[in-house]
């Protein structure tokens, strides 16, 4: 039985959790549907670009992404350091980005006086916006809706264009973020859609690729900041360069379908997550399948279970790949 989205976060251990979504009706609804002869494609750029616009008003960094034929998954990073730091005028504007509010935050909005009587329930009103701005299902969901209701419009149908409920997973330690973005941003490889990362359309990996030609990094994902060091910046604690060129590698691999071999360069980046190179290809293969809850070592999954009050470590065979011995 599904459990409640509030029962598989845990800030305390980790921001970063894995989702993914996925259409109904048809297999293709995204891309080629073999039924009409018609092609989708057009609709990923669509989600791609509200995934995008939703960093700039969520306290949500996005990590990766990958908008595929008939599914989305997507890294995301819970800022709630940020969406508290927002004063109450900043949270009403975000808000309103996306929603009308009442007409209690719409006069506030506007600066207009605030009666002595209507304090209390701007104030909760405030609270409640803060809250969802840092939650990943309301984050989904206006990701979703939108996608949605466009694509009914163009299909003169109504009824759901996703499956009701969203697959989530926590992202519990540092290899464990690294090696699902690895997954999420090969996955048009994997499916044959593309030969090398640079050409995998509506990625964050050619979003890196195209930025990182010029020295930059996309602006709206979440950045890598390098090395661990005093005052470190908010971003993925790992060097972009020995990203890209682990995913590059191993791209190529799998792409040519056949096991091949980790390089010593590329050795030495996994023995920093603590990833044995033997374990590397089936999880960047098989990461759908090899985890369906809580990603990351032993000891993470522990804590996690005990802040969550779960008193079974379900999933805890599959830490034997995130770590060594």
């Amino acid at each position: 039985m599904p459990r409640p989205r509030r029962t598989l976060i845990s800030i305390e251990d980790t921001p970063y959790y894995h989702c993914c979504s996925r259409v109904v009706r048809r297999a293709y609804l995204c891309g080629d549907d073999k039924y009409t002869g018609k092609n989708y494609d057009h609709r990923r750029g669509w989600v791609e670009s509200q995934l995008l616009k939703l960093t700039e008003v969520f306290a949500i960094d996005v990590a990766a992404y990958a908008v595929m034929s008939n599914h989305l998954h997507v890294v995301l990073y819970i800022d709630v350091a940020k969406a508290n730091s927002w004063s109450d005028r900043e949270v009403i504007e975000q808000w309103h980005r996306l929603f009308n509010g009442t007409q209690i935050t719409q006069r506030f909005a506007k600066g207009k006086v605030i009666e002595a009587h209507q304090v209390t329930q701007l104030k909760h009103q405030i609270a409640i916006y803060r809250s969802r701005l840092s939650d990943i299902s309301w984050f989904m969901r206006c990701l979703n809706e939108p996608i949605a209701r466009q694509a009914n419009i163009e299909d003169k149908c109504t009824g759901h264009f996703w499956e009701g409920r969203f697959k989530s997973q926590a992202l519990l330690d540092e290899a464990a973020v690294l090696a699902c973005m690895a997954y999420v941003e090969l996955n048009p490889i994997r499916a044959k859609m593309a030969s090398t990362p640079e050409q995998s359309d509506y990625t964050s990996l050619k979003l890196r690729i195209e930025a990182a030609l010029t020295g930059k990094q996309p602006k709206r994902l979440l950045p890598f900041v390098g090395n661990e060091h005093q005052h470190q910046p908010k971003g993925i604690v790992f060097a972009l360069e020995d990203y890209l060129e682990l995913v590059d590698e191993t791209g190529r691999i799998i792409r040519n379908d056949k096991r091949g071999a980790i390089s010593a360069n590329a050795e030495q980046i996994l023995n920093r997550l603590n990833i044995p190179a033997e374990n590397w290809l089936k999880i960047i293969t098989e990461f759908g399948t090899l985890f369906h809850g809580p990603v990351g070592t032993l000891q993470e999954l522990s804590r996690y279970c005990e802040h969550l009050d779960k008193r079974r470590r379900h999933f805890s065979k599959c830490c034997k790949y995130m770590q060594v011995g």
